[in-house]
């Protein structure tokens, strides 16, 4: 049986340092501006590894960084949202676990990528805070269809982002719930793929270095969020939610022919 040090001597250093710095920018932009770390990760991840197995090692990477951020945003979290959000959630992603690799995600990524570039406009380019009133019930639906969808493709995060800020939430506590929502979804996405054999023995290594990288950015991340200003906050959360947007309608338009 193969070793955890002979299995890294066959790894790439460039890989495992790749990795690590990857993890480590993508997750400070996404401490900073609302998420969006795992959907960052996509191209590069998709680029040294492939596509087919980004999604397992991305959420393992996130489930790492969640829990820095658990213990680095704990007293900011809106506990009310998170019984709404995780159960339903926690369903989506063990049916999206099981069918894994057996749906072609443009389309959905396609959608996403639009619902995106149309919020810049919706919230008036950072001149409103809220678009419509976002019931805690409705926090049911979006968390089984957003764990569904991100356990496919390997992150959605940015989409997140308007529910959690007409549901009221800025800066930390939109940060801290969405981590801790993430967090218990994350654990059965892990514990799914482990189970329908997805993730090898390599790509839990691959998930590892990923991970420890964004627990670096979150660390980083946070002193940076501590001087900003809502406003701030909400300018740099939108163009974020735009350049993911059109990053995903690029990558996806060939669905259209």
């Amino acid at each position: 049986m193969t070793s955890v040090l002979e299995l890294l001597q066959t790894i790439p250093n460039w890989h495992l340092a790749g990795f690590f710095i990857a993890g480590m920018i993508a997750f400070i932009i996404s401490t900073i501006s609302g998420g969006g770390g795992a959907m960052l990760l996509i191209p590069v991840t998709s680029w040294m590894i492939g596509t087919a197995v980004t999604p397992p090692v991305i959420n393992l990477a996130t489930l790492i960084s969640n829990t820095s951020r658990l213990y680095l945003f704990w007293n900011d979290i809106d506990w009310s949202l998170t019984k709404y959000y995780v159960p339903s959630a926690i369903l989506g992603a063990w049916l999206a676990a099981l069918i894994f690799s057996r749906l072609d995600a443009g389309w959905i990524q396609l959608l996403v990528g639009v619902f995106l570039v149309s919020t810049i406009f919706q919230y008036k380019f950072g001149k409103v805070d809220k678009t419509f009133d976002m019931p805690k019930a409705g926090f049911i639906p979006l968390g089984f269809f957003i764990a569904f969808m991100s356990t496919l493709v390997g992150g959605l995060g940015p989409i997140l982002n308007p529910f959690y800020m007409n549901a009221g939430l800025e800066k930390e506590n939109l940060i801290a719930t969405k981590t801790a929502n993430s967090f218990f979804v994350g654990i059965v996405q892990i514990g799914s793929y482990a189970f329908f054999g997805v993730l090898t023995a390599k790509l839990w290594i691959y998930g590892f270095v990923l991970g420890l990288g964004a627990v670096v950015g979150n660390i980083i991340g946070k002193r940076f969020l501590a001087g900003m200003s809502i406003s701030q906050f909400r300018i740099l959360l939108l163009m974020l939610m735009v350049i993911s947007g059109l990053v995903m309608i690029v990558r996806n338009i060939h669905v259209l022919f």
